[in-house]
């Protein structure tokens, strides 16, 4: 059992959750990740690991309410507990020096990109961040990446907060200015992360993505996070979660994601309905 030691709600449907596991955080290094079951009749699902506080004998994970699991994490509060915690789990991330590195978080992804955005920088990288979301209420993380950046560009789809568009146009603008990029590293969803690989390809900029496949073992026994890499199939729990952007499959990626998207809305509603019941009684009562 692993205890809940903090919880805060960073940004619509999204958790920041502090959980007592002193072994992991001893162990863990940025990139890596963890497996979490919630209860004996739980899903298992991979979390980045967002920090880990050695110190304190605790990690920091955010969760984003999205299915059925995150919807449940959501509702657990301080003092509550966490049945299994599995990690640290894939191969860390590469660690520098590698000059000037312009990092990219898309929405959720922010919260990936910071402990690699410290790390890079402890090591004497130049570190542009460029931050993504859809409005300046899910720009996350925004003071943690100014501690650990030369330069933090923002990027809103709706234009409320720094530049209006997508964390590829401010991306190739840095490259436009002759701003002298040696690596490129971003995480956010597949699509966003496909986009910024095409657009460094003809650059020939070294660029890095994470990848989140359907995940269930997290040890490589069960092959359901298999992604296609340079024309081989490679696994994104042990050979990853990062790999070469202009290697990956993304196409194939994308496709494989939707396997089970009717599978995962039913679950989802269904746990919802039946957890607002009791409240939608309330209201028929009163």
């Amino acid at each position: 059992m692993f205890r809940i030691l903090d919880k805060k709600l960073l940004a619509p449907q999204v958790f920041r959750f502090e959980i007592e596991a002193p072994d992991i955080a001893r162990k863990a290094q940025a990139g890596q990740f963890l497996i979490i079951r919630l209860d004996e009749h739980g899903e298992r699902v991979p979390l980045t690991i967002s920090d880990a506080l050695a110190e304190k004998g605790s990690i920091v994970l955010f969760v984003q309410t999205v299915g059925k699991t995150s919807f449940q994490m959501s509702r657990l509060e301080i003092g509550g507990f966490i049945l299994d915690v599995v990690g640290p789990l894939g191969t860390p991330s590469e660690k520098g020096p590698f000059g000037t590195v312009a990092l990219l978080g898309g929405g959720f992804g922010i919260a990936a990109i910071y402990p690699i955005a410290r790390d890079l920088y402890r090591a004497g990288d130049k570190i542009i961040s460029i931050l993504g979301a859809r409005s300046k209420d899910f720009l996350l993380l925004e003071t943690e990446m100014e501690t650990v950046s030369a330069e933090v560009r923002r990027v809103t789809e709706d234009g409320s907060c720094g530049t209006k568009g997508f964390v590829t146009d401010e991306l190739e603008r840095l490259i436009q200015s002759g701003e002298p990029v040696d690596r490129v590293v971003a995480i956010g969803p597949p699509a966003m992360m496909k986009a910024v690989a095409d657009l460094t390809r003809p650059y020939r900029i070294k660029t890095v993505v994470s990848m989140n496949p359907i995940m269930i073992d997290g040890t490589g026994m069960c092959g359901a996070c298999r992604v296609t890499v340079g024309g081989e199939m490679k696994f994104a729990c042990v050979d990853g979660p990062e790999f070469d952007g202009h290697q990956v499959d993304f196409d194939g990626l994308l496709n494989r994601l939707k396997t089970y998207v009717p599978e995962e809305q039913e679950a989802r509603e269904k746990w919802i309905q039946e957890h607002s019941e009791p409240c939608r009684l309330e209201s028929l009562n009163s």
